[in-house]
């Protein structure tokens, strides 16, 4: 498989990541001749069969699955320090999946115009999505029409700004508000169950525009009205929303979870309603994401408070 590099925004150094169940997605989305004669099939099988990544999930929630966690926090060097309960007390390999941190595990970056990364994840950052070229693979362009299954919103965000936060399954799955808003009610659009891992994308961009995915309008007072879009993967085919539409919430209330896998959440502002931060703006100019934790900031707004 194509080395997966990153860079770490604490450390600010660049490293590999350590990609879960690897063979089996080199097989998938690898240049190998098995890979090549086989992938498409299998492909289509592992996303447009649903029951797959279902019955997958069902058996990360059985008492079996336990055996599992302590090699996955060994191999994945995952802090159990952050956690709100001690592992011995999950039940299953999706417990320990859907965990809840100490709230001192993860800071909200302070100050009333900064919006925050929703979750912990790899982040790319677009000032502009319609200029931007970084999302042109082989020639595709990213359809924000097509992923959002609406006209009138394309035509609002084309010009806006949009960060990506892919989640690994080592990551924490749990996902959070931005900054303070009023959400409405999330719009569920049916879809497949692709891989998001670069080496996917990087086969097919419009799997972004095929996935499965859940759309909500937060409605804010500092960064006007921004979409909210949480993306299923393979073996993420549960997105769980926790909050209640038209209730105040505050930057860094939780939003809800995934279930196992990969998953990937994008967020759409407005045009001229946000400046990124500078080193998410030089890691994405070069192509490169930049893992990030929740809570830490995203951008400012562009309009003084």
């Amino acid at each position: 498989m194509t080395d997966i590099l990153f860079v770490d925004r604490t450390s600010k150094k660049t490293k590999q990541e350590k990609v879960y169940g690897g063979a089996f997605l080199d097989l998938l989305y690898g240049n190998g001749m098995l890979s090549k004669w086989f992938s498409p099939f299998l492909r289509y099988i592992v996303a447009q069969w649903r029951w797959m990544s279902c019955f997958y999930g069902w058996l990360q929630k059985t008492r079996l699955s336990r055996c599992k966690i302590v090699p996955f926090i060994e191999k994945f060097h995952v802090d159990p320090r952050e956690f709100l309960e001690p592992v011995n007390s999950f039940k299953s390999f999706n417990d320990f999946f859907i965990r809840r941190l100490k709230e001192t595990a993860r800071p909200i970056a302070t100050g009333y115009d900064i919006a925050i990364v929703p979750a912990d994840g790899r982040c790319l950052v677009f000032e502009n999505i319609e200029n931007s070229d970084g999302f042109l693979i082989k020639g595709v362009k990213f359809c924000l029409e097509e992923f959002l299954v609406d006209r009138v919103l394309c035509e609002q965000y084309k010009h806006g700004a949009m960060a990506i936060i892919r989640l690994c399954p080592s990551d924490y799955h749990r996902f959070h508000f931005p900054s303070n808003c009023l959400p409405q009610a999330a719009r569920p659009i049916d879809g497949a169950l692709y891989s998001v891992n670069p080496v996917a994308l990087k086969k097919d961009i419009a799997i972004l525009t095929k996935n499965k995915r859940e759309i909500t309008v937060l409605l804010t007072k500092t960064f006007g009205q921004i979409l909210y879009v949480e993306i299923g993967a393979t073996y993420v085919g549960s997105i769980y929303q926790t909050f209640i539409p038209n209730e105040f919430y505050a930057k860094g209330d939780e939003k809800g979870y995934f279930s196992f896998g990969g998953s990937c959440i994008v967020l759409f502002f407005e045009p001229g309603r946000i400046q990124f931060d500078q080193d998410l703006l030089d890691a994405s100019r070069k192509n490169m994401e930049m893992r990030c934790l929740m809570g830490q900031s995203l951008g400012r707004s562009f309009i003084p408070f």
